[in-house]
């Protein structure tokens, strides 16, 4: 799938899911995450950070570039973009903004907006240490593959809720990170 192809699908395809969420009643801090689509050697890929160990808030976990909504911001794109420019030096500019996805309520205390975006360019990555230890490609393809999505079922205070994962190389991408990437693929498949 070429970038051109990735986004009449998602521009054209109605959103038919959504991602399962902490119940309405949670509480959640505003927050915004990017899906940055990057071209690579004729090959989409997304970009995932991953968080360094001495975070307060999901140390060591893969998540996409974002954070939370400061009062400075415009709006919730503007949220994604600013936090991916401070995290790996992804300037706004250099992004197309596809669209965005609902927002999902996590029971860590967030309500987490996902923003979806093509980048332009190949950029040099200015990691910030205070937030991010890693960047890092994976082709969409890999993700796109249903064999490498899965699910489980955990417990909490009684209900029931689908937990995503996905392992990939030395990596295990789970939680809200691979929920998204779960609703995103299944919103460009053709099938």
């Amino acid at each position: 799938m070429n970038k051109h192809e990735f986004t009449l699908r998602y521009n054209l395809h109605r959103l038919r899911s959504t991602i399962t969420s902490a119940p309405k009643s949670f509480l959640g801090r505003q927050a915004a995450v990017l899906i940055a689509v990057m071209e690579v050697d004729q090959q989409l890929h997304i970009m995932l950070t991953r968080r360094p160990m001495h975070l307060r808030h999901h140390p060591g976990q893969i998540s996409f570039p974002g954070g939370k909504v400061e009062p400075n911001d415009r709006d919730i794109i503007h949220t994604a973009l600013r936090e991916a420019h401070e995290e790996i030096g992804l300037q706004p500019e250099n992004v197309d903004i596809l669209g965005i996805f609902p927002a999902h309520k996590t029971f860590t205390g967030f309500e987490i907006t996902p923003v979806v975006a093509m980048v332009k360019q190949p950029f040099e990555l200015v990691l910030d240490p205070g937030e991010v230890e890693d960047c890092f490609l994976v082709p969409l393809n890999f993700f796109i593959e249903r064999s490498n999505r899965h699910n489980m079922f955990h417990y909490r205070h009684g209900a029931r809720y689908q937990v995503h994962f996905m392992p990939f190389e030395d990596k295990f991408i789970w939680g809200v990170t691979a929920a998204i990437i779960d609703l995103l693929c299944r919103h460009i498949d053709v099938n």
